[in-house]
């Protein structure tokens, strides 16, 4: 009788979880980014760097506007967790909740980047030729396979390169050949091949994409 009692009692309290199973209750989802918030909380935080728009003007700092929200939350979880070690951006990620990382890289997103251009006419072809094509003979893949032709990259998969920095983009390729870059291990894999000059000439090229 006991035993009975017991499996009615098991049943009674399982019913709730089985009903919401079977009316297809959803998990409760990300509140909508809010762009006012975004805007924000970006200018508190992040314009001293960055620029009010999103266009850094210091070459070391990079541009985040039209960059891909899924990339930007991604990245700042990174620095805020130490997986990507950068002691500057971890204080300052550290201040944001995930609904203001999902706020701010919303509202980075709605803005438009603007054109960058390439410096050294000496380099460029060799940039754009590993770009565009990768080095066949030690196995580096072609750029644009992963960040598209014109440097748009893939949303949530593959980064905004176009127009970026060339002195930023030298540094992070330079730290994920060196090891100091660690939340890509693809990206590690790729840089690891490539020479100062070749990372210096495909840099310089992707500054110029459009």
């Amino acid at each position: 009788m006991k035993l009975l009692a017991s499996l009615f009692m098991a049943a009674a309290l399982a019913a709730p979880a089985f009903s919401a199973i079977a009316q297809g209750q959803a998990p409760a989802q990300p509140a909508k980014p809010d762009l006012a918030k975004g805007e924000a909380s970006y200018a508190a935080v992040c314009a001293a760097c960055h620029a009010a728009d999103g266009n850094s003007s210091i070459a070391a700092n990079p541009v985040l506007a039209q960059q891909h929200p899924a990339y930007l939350v991604k990245q700042l979880q990174e620095f805020k967790s130490g997986k990507r070690a950068d002691p500057v951006m971890q204080g300052m990620a550290a201040m944001l909740s995930d609904d203001d990382m999902r706020n701010v890289a919303a509202w980075l997103a709605s803005q438009k980047a603007k054109d960058g251009f390439a410096k050294d006419k000496d380099l460029v072809s060799l940039g754009e030729r590993i770009y565009r094509g990768g080095i066949q003979n030690r196995s580096i893949a072609a750029c644009a396979g992963c960040h598209s032709p014109n440097g748009a990259g893939i949303p949530v998969q593959y980064p905004r390169l176009s127009g970026q920095h060339a002195d930023y983009t030298v540094k992070q390729l330079n730290d994920f050949r060196d090891g100091k870059r660690g939340n890509s291990a693809q990206m590690h894999d790729v840089a690891a091949y490539l020479t100062d000059r070749e990372i210096k000439a495909v840099a310089d090229y992707i500054s110029g994409l459009r």
